[in-house]
């Protein structure tokens, strides 16, 4: 269904992102950019526009394993290292996740992938710090608005350059950025226990949660005209749902409001 959103011209979205960038930095009297690499798709695309946006001397890609992750995953990675002429950091965080949960044995896989996704950021800010960078987040809009994200872990960032688009766009732009192809066709994971993937956990795909999420939030269209258009209502629903209930993700913490005495 990536017809079912707007194409957009890519050559134009390049250089809006990069201008981006470059402000960015610009506002932070920085200009240096560290990016966590994982070997999916945001991840090589976010270093592809880095590049394109400061050269490769300005972004300082890391690799952050854990001893459950895809050996293939770990090879993409250094793929787009190599096709950018960077040279990846490599910090496991095998000890320090498992130093804390052999305290809570019995922790599921979701408290895992969630320690995992905020200690590999923990990692990258500390970093940061001591290369003077800032950390460029590499999340999309279709996660943002359905909370498949982690707080302050993957979400923690100074910006994120992909997070006006949808999956499927990133995966056009990531065509026209010349992103290997092995990267854009493999089924889209965070890599965070074997097998896992980003739809299979979801329940939905990407190309229809997009097609579904621009109609709800860019067009403002309501349940039954979306169903109208041939989604099933239960999806729809779920869908609308699921970026309802994810709303405290997309702010900063609220805190009361305290009148001032004067």
């Amino acid at each position: 269904m990536e017809e079912l959103i707007p194409v957009l011209d890519w050559e134009e979205v390049t250089d809006r992102i990069c201008s981006f960038i470059r402000e960015q930095m610009v506002k932070s009297g920085r200009n240096r950019l560290v990016i966590g690499v994982s070997g999916g798709l945001d991840s090589s695309t976010s270093a592809y526009l880095g590049v394109k946006a400061l050269g490769r001397d300005h972004l300082v890609p890391f690799i952050l394993p854990y001893r459950t992750s895809s050996p293939e995953s770990l090879e993409d990675a250094r793929l787009v290292c190599r096709e950018l002429g960077l040279e990846p950091r490599t910090v496991e965080i095998t000890p320090m996740v498992d130093a804390y949960f052999s305290r809570f044995p019995g922790a599921d896989r979701r408290r895992r992938g969630n320690f995992m996704a905020r200690m590999r950021m923990a990692v990258l800010y500390d970093q940061s710090e001591v290369l003077e960078a800032l950390v460029m987040g590499t999340g999309n809009r279709t996660e943002a608005l359905l909370g498949y994200t982690t707080l302050w872990g993957d979400m923690a960032c100074a910006f994120t350059p992909l997070g006006g688009l949808y999956k499927t766009q990133v995966r056009q732009l990531a065509r026209h950025l010349g992103v290997p192809a092995r990267i854009i066709d493999k089924p889209p994971t965070a890599d965070l226990w074997e097998g896992q993937t980003d739809e299979g956990e979801m329940g939905v795909t990407y190309r229809d949660a997009d097609a579904i999420l621009y109609r709800l939030v860019d067009l403002q269209m309501g349940v039954e005209q979306v169903v109208g258009e041939g989604f099933p209502q239960e999806l729809v629903e779920r869908i609308r749902t699921m970026v309802e209930r994810s709303a405290y993700k997309r702010s900063m913490p609220p805190y009361p409001v305290i009148p001032v005495q004067r």
